[in-house]
């Protein structure tokens, strides 16, 4: 019987310790832009509880709200003034971008040094993606062991499935991008479908971190179809209350930890 993988509680435990470090500075507080291009329902929702938790931990939050036909050009130049914005620490560009935009190319325009979702080429090494730390974070909690397993990656965001791919192989982990699920013992998947997953797609007590959010009226759903994979998965993340919390909770404290350098100059 698969268990759930408590992203909530891990989120919580990564919050407490950035709020305390926050409320410890009294006369500033880390400052994060949001850029937001386009109306995706889930990138909405994304955004929207990164400004709540925001709040939470005592982090500013600044939305740069776009419409999805903004020339990539003036959306560079928004980036650009945020670069040199000295009151802005973190800057996040909510990914993924519409299909008219060159990911790549907006995404250096970031100065590295602010780049708080750690996908610049050249980001600091104690800049991690938020999404990188959450699997880690993840495969820490229940244990994992890397030693001589395979890994699959599903996405629908090339910069983000490179991605993975090179954090789980500095793992130790054997990683494909897309091909036979159902032989890897770790599944990653980020392709908001929902319940795209079945159990036809993966191995006999894998280990599913999910990624993917789509919504649906009032609900929030995954990328796995829980039902149908209960019986063989033997780990997974729940959608809602598994990735997402946890990468909005390494947001911060990666907004934190620029603030603290730049104080430190």
């Amino acid at each position: 019987m698969i268990k759930t993988i408590d992203g909530l509680a891990i989120a919580e435990r990564v919050k407490d310790v950035t709020a305390q470090e926050v409320f410890s500075h009294q006369e500033e507080r880390p400052s994060l832009a949001i850029i937001l291009v386009g109306e995706r329902p889930d990138s909405r929702l994304y955004v929207s509880l990164k400004q709540r938790e925001g709040k939470r931990v005592g982090i500013d939050t600044h939305l740069y709200a776009l419409e999805a036909d903004v020339p990539e050009k003036e959306l560079i130049e928004v980036i650009k003034f945020l670069n040199n914005d000295p009151h802005i620490d973190g800057i996040l560009v909510q990914l993924p971008l519409p299909d008219n935009y060159d990911t790549d190319k907006v995404i250096a325009a970031i100065d590295p040094e602010k780049d708080v979702d750690g996908f610049h080429p050249d980001h600091p090494d104690y800049l991690l993606s938020p999404v990188l730390a959450s699997v880690g974070a993840c495969l820490k909690h229940i244990g994992f062991k890397t030693a001589g397993k395979t890994a699959c990656v599903l996405y629908n965001s090339e910069v983000f499935g490179l991605s993975v791919k090179k954090f789980l192989e500095e793992m130790g982990l054997a990683v494909s991008l897309k091909n036979h699920p159902e032989l890897a013992d770790l599944l990653v998947t980020a392709l908001g479908e929902p319940h795209k997953i079945k159990k036809g797609m993966i191995k006999e007590g894998a280990v599913i971190i999910d990624i993917g959010i789509t919504t649906s009226g009032d609900k929030v759903l995954g990328d796995i179809d829980w039902d149908d994979i209960k019986d063989k998965a033997a780990w997974a993340t729940p959608v809602p209350g598994g990735i997402g919390p946890m990468t909005v909770a390494f947001l911060f404290k990666n907004t934190l930890e620029i603030f603290k350098r730049k104080q430190q100059r």
